[in-house]
Protein backbone atom coordinates (compact mmCIF):
# COMPACT_ATOMS: atom_id res chain seq x y z
CA UNK A 1 0.00 0.00 0.00
CA UNK A 2 0.91 3.61 -0.58
CA UNK A 3 0.89 6.43 1.76
CA UNK A 4 -2.77 7.84 0.00
CA UNK A 5 -3.73 4.43 0.33
CA UNK A 6 -2.73 4.45 3.57
CA UNK A 7 -4.45 8.26 4.65
CA UNK A 8 -7.64 6.34 3.17
CA UNK A 9 -7.47 3.06 5.27
CA UNK A 10 -6.92 5.13 8.28
CA UNK A 11 -9.84 7.42 7.38
CA UNK A 12 -11.96 4.54 6.81
CA UNK A 13 -11.04 2.48 9.76
CA UNK A 14 -11.47 5.55 12.25
CA UNK A 15 -14.76 6.23 10.61
CA UNK A 16 -16.25 3.06 11.18
CA UNK A 17 -14.81 3.06 14.67
CA UNK A 18 -16.47 6.75 15.43
CA UNK A 19 -19.94 5.02 14.26
CA UNK A 20 -19.37 1.26 15.74
CA UNK A 21 -18.85 2.66 19.39
CA UNK A 22 -21.12 4.95 19.58
CA UNK A 23 -18.95 8.32 19.57
CA UNK A 24 -20.52 9.48 15.69
CA UNK A 25 -24.13 7.51 16.03
CA UNK A 26 -26.76 7.92 18.39
CA UNK A 27 -27.90 3.78 17.35
CA UNK A 28 -25.01 2.69 19.07
CA UNK A 29 -24.73 2.81 22.98
CA UNK A 30 -20.72 4.39 23.87
CA UNK A 31 -18.57 1.38 24.10
CA UNK A 32 -14.80 3.08 25.67
CA UNK A 33 -11.94 1.66 26.89
CA UNK A 34 -9.21 3.65 27.84
CA UNK A 35 -6.27 2.43 26.04
CA UNK A 36 -8.31 2.34 23.09
CA UNK A 37 -9.71 5.66 23.15
CA UNK A 38 -6.32 7.07 23.37
CA UNK A 39 -5.11 5.72 20.10
CA UNK A 40 -7.98 6.90 18.36
CA UNK A 41 -8.04 10.64 19.78
CA UNK A 42 -4.33 10.36 18.15
CA UNK A 43 -5.68 8.79 14.95
CA UNK A 44 -8.15 11.71 14.91
CA UNK A 45 -5.82 14.00 15.83
CA UNK A 46 -3.41 12.86 12.91
CA UNK A 47 -5.83 12.48 10.28
CA UNK A 48 -6.98 16.25 10.63
CA UNK A 49 -3.60 17.33 10.23
CA UNK A 50 -3.12 15.53 7.49
CA UNK A 51 -6.63 16.34 5.75
CA UNK A 52 -7.23 19.73 7.10
CA UNK A 53 -10.89 18.94 7.61
CA UNK A 54 -12.44 19.55 10.72
CA UNK A 55 -14.79 16.90 11.24
CA UNK A 56 -11.54 14.85 12.27
CA UNK A 57 -10.68 17.96 14.63
CA UNK A 58 -14.01 17.82 16.48
CA UNK A 59 -14.26 13.55 16.93
CA UNK A 60 -10.97 13.76 18.53
CA UNK A 61 -12.86 16.73 20.84
CA UNK A 62 -16.12 14.69 21.30
CA UNK A 63 -13.84 11.63 21.93
CA UNK A 64 -12.05 13.74 24.81
CA UNK A 65 -15.80 14.59 25.98
CA UNK A 66 -17.82 11.00 26.12
CA UNK A 67 -14.84 9.43 27.64
CA UNK A 68 -14.84 11.66 30.52
CA UNK A 69 -18.43 11.21 30.63
CA UNK A 70 -18.59 7.25 30.45
CA UNK A 71 -14.87 6.60 32.32
CA UNK A 72 -14.92 9.34 34.86
CA UNK A 73 -18.07 8.28 36.56
CA UNK A 74 -19.48 5.05 38.43
CA UNK A 75 -20.65 2.37 36.40
CA UNK A 76 -24.00 1.96 35.57
CA UNK A 77 -24.24 -1.45 37.22
CA UNK A 78 -22.11 0.45 40.58
CA UNK A 79 -24.19 1.21 43.32
CA UNK A 80 -22.41 4.69 43.12
CA UNK A 81 -23.17 7.15 41.05
CA UNK A 82 -21.67 10.43 39.22
CA UNK A 83 -18.14 11.54 39.01
CA UNK A 84 -15.56 9.12 40.67
CA UNK A 85 -13.78 11.87 42.34
CA UNK A 86 -17.35 12.19 44.46
CA UNK A 87 -17.82 15.91 43.27
CA UNK A 88 -21.23 17.41 42.48
CA UNK A 89 -22.47 17.46 38.81
CA UNK A 90 -21.23 21.05 37.56
CA UNK A 91 -18.11 21.22 39.58
CA UNK A 92 -17.52 17.50 37.80
CA UNK A 93 -17.76 18.55 34.63
CA UNK A 94 -14.87 21.22 35.43
CA UNK A 95 -12.41 18.99 36.99
CA UNK A 96 -13.71 15.50 34.88
CA UNK A 97 -10.21 13.50 35.64
CA UNK A 98 -9.61 14.58 39.00
CA UNK A 99 -10.63 11.07 40.43
CA UNK A 100 -8.64 9.11 37.78
CA UNK A 101 -10.90 7.51 34.37
CA UNK A 102 -11.79 3.52 34.59
CA UNK A 103 -10.33 1.09 32.59
CA UNK A 104 -13.41 0.20 31.28
CA UNK A 105 -13.36 -3.66 31.62
CA UNK A 106 -16.21 -5.91 31.25
CA UNK A 107 -16.76 -6.55 34.44
CA UNK A 108 -16.81 -4.52 38.09
CA UNK A 109 -13.77 -4.36 40.28
CA UNK A 110 -12.70 -6.97 42.34
CA UNK A 111 -14.59 -5.67 46.29
CA UNK A 112 -11.70 -5.05 48.58
CA UNK A 113 -12.53 -8.08 50.89
CA UNK A 114 -13.26 -10.37 47.60
CA UNK A 115 -10.77 -13.36 46.50
CA UNK A 116 -8.38 -12.53 43.82
CA UNK A 117 -8.82 -14.42 40.70
CA UNK A 118 -5.71 -14.16 38.26
CA UNK A 119 -7.92 -14.85 35.18
CA UNK A 120 -10.76 -12.81 36.07
CA UNK A 121 -8.67 -9.74 37.08
CA UNK A 122 -8.30 -9.30 33.16
CA UNK A 123 -11.51 -8.79 32.61
CA UNK A 124 -12.33 -6.58 35.69
CA UNK A 125 -12.64 -3.13 36.13
CA UNK A 126 -10.61 -0.77 38.07
CA UNK A 127 -7.97 1.94 36.87
CA UNK A 128 -4.24 1.03 35.33
CA UNK A 129 -1.45 3.70 35.49
CA UNK A 130 -0.16 3.14 31.97
CA UNK A 131 -3.61 3.64 30.73
CA UNK A 132 -3.99 6.64 32.39
CA UNK A 133 -0.23 7.74 30.86
CA UNK A 134 -1.63 7.21 28.01
CA UNK A 135 -4.80 9.37 28.18
CA UNK A 136 -2.71 11.91 29.30
CA UNK A 137 -0.32 11.92 26.31
CA UNK A 138 -3.61 11.88 23.88
CA UNK A 139 -4.79 15.05 25.73
CA UNK A 140 -1.74 16.67 25.53
CA UNK A 141 -1.63 16.11 22.01
CA UNK A 142 -5.03 17.58 21.51
CA UNK A 143 -3.90 20.96 23.85
CA UNK A 144 -1.14 21.20 21.28
CA UNK A 145 -2.83 20.70 18.54
CA UNK A 146 -5.51 23.12 19.69
CA UNK A 147 -3.79 25.26 21.38
CA UNK A 148 -6.04 25.37 24.31
CA UNK A 149 -4.42 24.58 27.49
CA UNK A 150 -7.20 23.36 29.30
CA UNK A 151 -6.38 19.70 28.24
CA UNK A 152 -2.93 20.05 29.01
CA UNK A 153 -4.04 21.40 32.90
CA UNK A 154 -6.34 18.16 32.77
CA UNK A 155 -3.74 15.92 32.09
CA UNK A 156 -1.48 17.60 34.65
CA UNK A 157 -4.14 16.91 37.11
CA UNK A 158 -4.54 13.60 36.33
CA UNK A 159 -0.45 13.11 36.54
CA UNK A 160 -1.34 14.43 40.05
CA UNK A 161 -4.36 12.57 41.06
CA UNK A 162 -2.28 8.79 39.57
CA UNK A 163 0.45 9.55 41.08
CA UNK A 164 -0.49 9.96 44.79
CA UNK A 165 -2.34 6.59 44.30
CA UNK A 166 -0.53 4.51 42.58
CA UNK A 167 3.17 5.43 44.04
CA UNK A 168 3.71 3.96 47.78
CA UNK A 169 6.37 2.90 50.19
CA UNK A 170 6.28 -0.91 51.51
CA UNK A 171 7.98 0.60 55.28
CA UNK A 172 9.56 4.50 55.60
CA UNK A 173 12.97 3.16 54.88
CA UNK A 174 12.01 1.05 51.31
CA UNK A 175 12.30 2.99 48.16
CA UNK A 176 9.36 4.15 46.55
CA UNK A 177 7.38 1.99 44.07
CA UNK A 178 4.25 1.84 41.75
CA UNK A 179 1.39 -0.31 42.29
CA UNK A 180 -0.09 -2.09 38.68
CA UNK A 181 -3.77 -1.61 38.97
CA UNK A 182 -6.17 0.40 41.55
CA UNK A 183 -9.89 0.44 42.32
CA UNK A 184 -11.92 2.84 40.76
CA UNK A 185 -11.82 4.87 43.33
CA UNK A 186 -8.19 4.91 43.95
CA UNK A 187 -8.72 3.50 47.40
CA UNK A 188 -7.02 0.37 47.38
CA UNK A 189 -4.69 -1.91 45.23
CA UNK A 190 -6.00 -4.31 43.00
CA UNK A 191 -2.78 -5.94 42.08
CA UNK A 192 0.07 -4.90 44.10
CA UNK A 193 3.03 -5.55 42.02
CA UNK A 194 4.48 -2.64 39.78
CA UNK A 195 4.29 -2.43 36.04
CA UNK A 196 8.51 -3.08 34.75
CA UNK A 197 7.99 0.20 32.41
CA UNK A 198 5.01 2.29 34.61
CA UNK A 199 7.92 4.75 36.34
CA UNK A 200 9.55 4.97 32.72
CA UNK A 201 6.16 6.05 31.19
CA UNK A 202 5.21 8.44 34.06
CA UNK A 203 8.85 10.20 33.80
CA UNK A 204 8.47 10.97 30.44
CA UNK A 205 4.94 11.74 29.83
CA UNK A 206 4.98 14.34 32.98
CA UNK A 207 8.26 15.73 31.03
CA UNK A 208 5.74 16.32 28.40
CA UNK A 209 3.04 17.96 30.09
CA UNK A 210 5.42 20.44 31.77
CA UNK A 211 6.67 21.43 28.74
CA UNK A 212 3.68 22.07 27.24
CA UNK A 213 2.18 23.63 30.12
CA UNK A 214 5.60 26.31 30.43
CA UNK A 215 5.00 26.77 26.49
CA UNK A 216 1.14 28.07 27.24
CA UNK A 217 1.94 29.13 30.70
CA UNK A 218 0.47 33.15 28.42
CA UNK A 219 -2.88 31.50 28.27
CA UNK A 220 -2.43 29.46 31.92
CA UNK A 221 -0.30 29.31 35.32
CA UNK A 222 2.16 26.38 34.44
CA UNK A 223 1.36 22.98 36.54
CA UNK A 224 4.90 21.90 38.01
CA UNK A 225 5.43 18.14 37.89
CA UNK A 226 8.65 18.24 39.48
CA UNK A 227 8.57 16.46 42.60
CA UNK A 228 6.20 13.60 40.64
CA UNK A 229 9.27 13.29 37.92
CA UNK A 230 11.80 13.27 40.63
CA UNK A 231 10.17 10.21 42.25
CA UNK A 232 9.73 8.38 38.74
CA UNK A 233 13.35 9.09 38.02
CA UNK A 234 14.50 7.26 40.96
CA UNK A 235 13.01 4.28 40.41
CA UNK A 236 13.82 4.36 36.56
CA UNK A 237 17.62 4.31 37.91
CA UNK A 238 16.10 0.99 39.52
CA UNK A 239 14.96 -0.65 36.60
CA UNK A 240 15.73 -3.30 33.74
CA UNK A 241 13.68 -2.40 30.90
CA UNK A 242 14.46 -5.49 28.76
CA UNK A 243 11.34 -7.37 27.03
CA UNK A 244 10.56 -10.08 24.64
CA UNK A 245 7.01 -8.79 24.47
CA UNK A 246 6.32 -6.56 21.78
CA UNK A 247 4.34 -4.53 23.02
CA UNK A 248 6.63 -3.48 25.46
CA UNK A 249 9.51 -3.15 23.46
CA UNK A 250 7.39 -1.00 21.06
CA UNK A 251 6.80 1.38 24.00
CA UNK A 252 10.27 1.42 25.10
CA UNK A 253 10.60 2.75 21.16
CA UNK A 254 8.13 5.27 21.97
CA UNK A 255 9.09 7.07 25.24
CA UNK A 256 12.71 7.13 23.54
CA UNK A 257 11.47 9.24 20.76
CA UNK A 258 9.30 11.36 22.69
CA UNK A 259 13.23 11.60 24.79
CA UNK A 260 14.96 12.47 21.52
CA UNK A 261 11.84 14.84 20.39
CA UNK A 262 12.24 17.01 24.06
CA UNK A 263 15.98 16.57 24.09
CA UNK A 264 16.69 18.05 20.46
CA UNK A 265 13.90 20.89 21.08
CA UNK A 266 15.10 24.21 22.40
CA UNK A 267 14.09 23.07 26.20
CA UNK A 268 16.27 20.37 26.47
CA UNK A 269 15.89 17.51 28.49
CA UNK A 270 18.08 15.77 31.17
CA UNK A 271 16.48 12.14 30.89
CA UNK A 272 19.53 10.85 33.57
CA UNK A 273 21.21 8.50 30.51
CA UNK A 274 17.62 7.52 29.58
CA UNK A 275 17.52 7.54 26.14
CA UNK A 276 20.44 4.94 25.26
CA UNK A 277 19.30 2.31 28.00
CA UNK A 278 16.02 2.16 26.04
CA UNK A 279 17.56 1.86 22.74
CA UNK A 280 19.88 -1.02 23.87
CA UNK A 281 16.96 -2.61 25.81
CA UNK A 282 15.27 -2.72 22.37
CA UNK A 283 18.00 -4.23 20.79
CA UNK A 284 18.40 -6.82 23.43
CA UNK A 285 14.58 -7.37 23.29
CA UNK A 286 14.52 -7.73 19.74
CA UNK A 287 17.12 -10.54 19.74
CA UNK A 288 15.07 -12.50 21.54
CA UNK A 289 11.93 -11.64 20.41
CA UNK A 290 11.58 -14.20 17.43
CA UNK A 291 12.39 -17.45 19.55
CA UNK A 292 9.35 -16.40 21.72
CA UNK A 293 7.14 -14.71 19.43
CA UNK A 294 6.23 -17.10 16.56
CA UNK A 295 5.03 -14.49 13.19
CA UNK A 296 4.64 -18.32 11.20
CA UNK A 297 1.92 -18.50 13.55
CA UNK A 298 -1.53 -18.63 12.32
CA UNK A 299 -3.86 -15.65 13.71
CA UNK A 300 -5.81 -17.01 15.69
CA UNK A 301 -2.76 -17.87 17.76
CA UNK A 302 -1.45 -14.35 18.37
CA UNK A 303 -2.73 -11.27 19.75
CA UNK A 304 -2.74 -8.69 16.98
CA UNK A 305 -2.57 -5.49 18.93
CA UNK A 306 0.08 -6.26 21.16
CA UNK A 307 2.24 -6.28 17.61
CA UNK A 308 1.12 -3.76 15.95
CA UNK A 309 2.57 -1.82 19.47
CA UNK A 310 6.14 -3.15 18.30
CA UNK A 311 5.44 -1.47 14.51
CA UNK A 312 4.33 1.69 16.01
CA UNK A 313 7.19 1.45 18.31
CA UNK A 314 9.67 0.72 15.53
CA UNK A 315 7.84 3.45 13.24
CA UNK A 316 9.28 5.67 15.90
CA UNK A 317 12.68 3.94 14.93
CA UNK A 318 12.61 5.80 11.37
CA UNK A 319 11.89 8.94 12.90
CA UNK A 320 14.30 8.56 15.65
CA UNK A 321 17.08 7.92 12.52
CA UNK A 322 16.17 11.45 10.70
CA UNK A 323 15.78 13.53 13.83
CA UNK A 324 19.23 12.73 14.47
CA UNK A 325 20.82 12.83 11.06
CA UNK A 326 23.45 15.43 11.22
CA UNK A 327 22.68 16.06 15.56
CA UNK A 328 25.99 15.12 16.99
CA UNK A 329 26.01 17.11 19.60
CA UNK A 330 23.78 14.84 22.44
CA UNK A 331 25.78 12.54 25.07
CA UNK A 332 26.07 9.06 23.76
CA UNK A 333 25.57 9.86 20.54
CA UNK A 334 27.68 6.36 18.68
CA UNK A 335 25.87 4.40 21.08
CA UNK A 336 22.65 5.93 20.26
CA UNK A 337 23.38 5.91 16.38
CA UNK A 338 24.48 2.11 16.61
CA UNK A 339 21.44 1.17 18.57
CA UNK A 340 19.47 2.75 15.75
CA UNK A 341 21.77 0.98 13.20
CA UNK A 342 20.69 -2.54 14.98
CA UNK A 343 16.95 -1.40 15.11
CA UNK A 344 16.53 -0.18 11.55
CA UNK A 345 17.52 -3.56 10.67
CA UNK A 346 14.24 -4.87 12.48
CA UNK A 347 11.84 -2.57 10.08
CA UNK A 348 10.98 -5.22 7.81
CA UNK A 349 10.04 -7.30 10.68
CA UNK A 350 7.67 -4.48 11.82
CA UNK A 351 6.31 -4.15 8.07
CA UNK A 352 5.80 -8.35 8.11
CA UNK A 353 3.55 -7.94 11.29
CA UNK A 354 1.50 -4.87 9.08
CA UNK A 355 0.99 -6.95 6.08
CA UNK A 356 -0.72 -9.49 8.00
CA UNK A 357 -2.52 -8.13 9.68
CA UNK A 358 -3.89 -5.89 6.81
CA UNK A 359 -4.88 -9.25 5.37
CA UNK A 360 -8.51 -9.49 5.72
CA UNK A 361 -8.79 -13.24 5.88
CA UNK A 362 -6.61 -12.73 9.02
CA UNK A 363 -8.82 -10.52 10.99
CA UNK A 364 -11.30 -13.02 10.60
CA UNK A 365 -9.84 -14.54 13.53
CA UNK A 366 -11.40 -15.02 16.98
CA UNK A 367 -8.30 -13.85 18.56
CA UNK A 368 -8.92 -10.42 16.14
CA UNK A 369 -12.49 -10.44 16.59
CA UNK A 370 -12.26 -10.80 20.72
CA UNK A 371 -10.44 -7.85 20.82
CA UNK A 372 -11.79 -6.08 17.17
CA UNK A 373 -11.70 -2.22 18.36
CA UNK A 374 -8.23 -1.88 20.17
CA UNK A 375 -7.09 -3.56 17.27
CA UNK A 376 -8.19 -2.07 14.27
CA UNK A 377 -7.72 1.30 16.02
CA UNK A 378 -4.45 -0.08 16.58
CA UNK A 379 -3.42 -0.98 12.96
CA UNK A 380 -4.50 2.41 12.30
CA UNK A 381 -1.50 3.96 14.28
CA UNK A 382 0.66 1.78 12.68
CA UNK A 383 -0.63 2.90 9.04
CA UNK A 384 -0.31 6.38 9.87
CA UNK A 385 1.18 7.44 13.67
CA UNK A 386 2.10 10.98 13.27
CA UNK A 387 -0.73 11.94 15.44
CA UNK A 388 0.60 9.44 18.35
CA UNK A 389 4.03 9.59 17.89
CA UNK A 390 5.09 13.59 16.97
CA UNK A 391 4.93 15.95 20.15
Amino acid sequence: MQALEYNWAVSEIMERFASKTGLSSSRHLPQRYLWTDAFAVCNFLGLYRLTGHGKYCQLALDLVDQVHETLGKHREDDKRIGWISGLEEAEGRQQPVIGGLRIGKELGERERDQAYDERLEWDRDGQYYHYLTKWMHALHQVSALTDDPIHNLRACELARTAHRAFVHRLSSEAPKRMYWKMSIDLTYPLIPSMGDHDPLDGFVTYHELNRLSARQSSAAAPFDLVDEIADLADMCRRTNWTTDDPLGIGGLLFDAYRILQMKTDQDGLDDHGLLPALLESSCAGLEIFPARNSLESRADTRLAFRELGLVIGLRAVAKMNVLLDGNTHLEAHDTIMRCLERLMANIPVGEAIKTFWLDPANRQSASWQAHENINIVMLATSLEPDGFLTL
